[in-house]
């Protein structure tokens, strides 16, 4: 499976150049992750901490919780608050639950994931970066680069994407977040 996967990343096609809708940068801390445990979310309305799969919580609010908390080193909640989404396997629901899989050390799942994501959507960049990453933290530097490659021809120079990709390439290094 992982090479067909790694295959699909050198191979799809780069005929559009918008990038993805969602923020590319690191998250701010917030409620969620100061105040929050066991995968709760800071809810704004009640101002307290809610499971995720409280009705009181749309999506937009469970998304920003699952980054900030990806980010802040907590892939399994991130990943039990994804599964409360209701939005289905989008592209930046498949591509949070490949980073959670990442920081949590399943780097085949995570390979899985954002080849998915990038079938749904070969414009994120977002994924194509974390993918890189990911790459890089395997050892496969030349397939990273590819990816940084199609991060510029889809409109993502200049971006943290392009940024974050571009040092783990040319250091070794991946980021934690």
């Amino acid at each position: 499976m992982r090479f067909f996967v790694l295959g699909l990343c050198l191979c799809l096609p780069a005929t559009a150049f918008a990038v993805g809708s969602d923020d590319t940068a690191p998250p701010e801390p917030t409620e969620t992750t100061i105040k929050c445990e066991n995968a709760q979310v800071w809810d704004e309305k009640t101002q307290a901490c809610v499971d995720a799969q409280s009705g009181a919580l749309d999506d937009e609010t469970r998304f920003r919780a699952v980054r900030e908390l990806a980010y802040a080193d907590r892939p399994e909640e991130a990943l039990i608050v994804l599964s409360a989404m209701t939005e289905g396997d989008t592209d930046r629901v498949l591509t949070y639950k490949a980073f959670a899989h990442r920081k949590a050390g399943r780097l085949e799942q995570g390979l899985d994931l954002y080849a998915h994501a990038l079938e749904v959507n070969p414009n994120n960049i977002l994924a194509r970066s974390y993918l890189g990453q990911l790459l890089v933290q395997m050892g496969e530097i030349a397939m990273a680069r590819t990816q940084l490659d199609e991060i510029r021809a889809r409109g993502g120079a200049g971006t943290w994407a392009e940024a974050s990709l571009a040092q783990a390439v040319g250091t070794g290094q991946t980021l934690s977040y």
